[in-house]
């Protein structure tokens, strides 16, 4: 990833921000033959310290189940259009348009599992994170067979990371007005991304600036 030191984080918790807003990753391997193979998965992620922990599943079928050793995963964080009209200096400085995002870059190694109380861990695990968000209350049961079937559907995964490089670009090559600027107008929005990267930038102001 082209990683130009004025966007480049190396705080951890700006991870955790991360995955705590998305955990729906890339995952990218290559095959026998070096060609890049890519899957679009949700992910349980955990961290102590500087070890980075993914886990998750793949359908059986998928191709990539059979890949093991050396991966990359994306993680996406928010993003926005900045228009150049947005800068006080638009004129005098000839400004252009750009996008302002977050995202991280973990490159680690891929073990695939097998396994039923592996496999049914791993599910019950993921239905516990996720079936918060939406307010539901499914939960694996393991003395139900057709549940249990399913298993033999799935292989799981488990990702760790040996690498992380974030990326942060929120403006920080402009002057502070610039910046201040942006982040009115992303706020004002009617867009969950455009005010997801106001936030980011606003913390990237300095503390007396950010509510001015």
């Amino acid at each position: 990833m082209y990683l130009p030191r004025a966007f480049a984080a190396t705080d951890l918790a700006q991870l955790d921000a991360l995955f705590a807003a998305d955990p729906f990753v890339t995952l990218v391997t290559t095959d026998a033959a070096g060609a890049p193979f890519v899957s679009h998965l949700p992910v349980l992620y955990r961290r102590d310290g500087e070890r980075v922990l993914l886990e998750g599943h793949w359908a059986r079928p998928n191709p990539q189940a059979a890949h093991g050793g050396d991966a990359l995963a994306i993680v996406h964080g928010p993003h926005a259009y900045v228009s150049p009209g947005w800068y006080p200096d638009k004129h005098e400085a000839g400004r252009v348009p750009t996008w302002n995002y977050a995202v991280a870059h973990l490159r680690g190694t891929l073990s695939p599992f097998e396994g039923e109380a592996a496999l049914a861990d791993l599910v019950a695990r993921l239905s516990e994170r996720f079936e918060a968000t939406v307010g539901g209350d499914w939960t694996y049961d393991a003395g139900d067979e057709r549940q249990r079937a399913l298993l033999r559907g799935i292989v799981g995964f488990r990702f760790d990371a040996t690498q992380v490089a974030i990326k942060a670009k929120l403006s920080q090559n402009h002057p502070l007005p610039n910046r201040q600027a942006v982040v009115a107008a992303l706020s004002a929005r009617d867009d969950a991304d455009a005010r997801a990267v106001a936030a980011l930038m606003r913390d990237t102001l300095p503390e007396e600036s950010r509510w001015t």
